[in-house]
């Protein structure tokens, strides 16, 4: 089984963590640092049910279901910070990056995340995929985040494609359905890439 373009696709956008580039597990050692120093819980079930939602979004969920009183600002900060002492491992993740290297300069692509600017540029960076993308919509550009289909329809109207003719690569299910919702094609990479190795 080999992940495809589409052939309605007239654009393509990607998420980054989980999808194009191999962050969750930097992402949950990090969150595992925060918890551990503010006293909450957030086990790995947890982390991958909320992926794709925004740092920020996490706390305020924290402080609702966990009977915290976090200061979001804060604990965005420490866990950004935890992040970045440990993101020099990144690589990409192979089968999603050949969708890439295929199409670049084919068709139009754009980069659609939930993680802050800051983070998501460092991320590509780090990568190598600066160099494939200079389209990218993050937490730090909408008002409400995925599932809500802000985040993929200003991706759409960077790359001007209609939504009907973009195809969303994605792992989390908050993005899953926020292509869904944006009324885009869908394409959920993780059987994909569940036992491969990142290139």
């Amino acid at each position: 089984m080999e992940l495809k373009v589409d052939p309605k696709a007239r654009g393509l956008i990607f998420d980054i963590d989980g999808t194009l580039a191999d962050t969750m597990p930097v992402h949950y050692r990090s969150w595992q640092l925060v918890a551990e120093r503010y006293g909450f819980d957030y086990p790995e079930s947890l982390f991958y049910r909320l992926s794709g939602m925004p740092t920020g979004d996490i706390i305020s969920y924290i402080n609702e279901h966990q009977r915290m009183d976090l200061n979001p600002k804060e604990v965005v900060r420490a866990k950004n910070e935890a992040y970045l002492a440990l993101n020099g491992s990144i690589r990409v993740i192979g089968p999603v990056f050949k969708i890439v290297e295929e199409n670049y300069g084919k068709l139009p692509m754009a980069l659609g995340t939930g993680e802050y600017r800051e983070i998501a540029l460092i991320n590509i960076r780090i990568t190598g995929l600066d160099r494939y993308f200079d389209k990218i919509v993050t937490a730090d550009d909408v008002t409400r985040s995925k599932p809500d289909p802000e985040t993929f329809l200003k991706c759409a109207e960077l790359i001007n494609v209609p939504p009907a003719f973009c195809q969303v690569f994605e792992d989390g299910g908050a993005g899953l359905e926020a292509a869904r919702r944006a009324g885009m094609i869908v394409t959920d990479v993780r059987p994909f890439i569940r036992n491969q190795n990142s290139a």
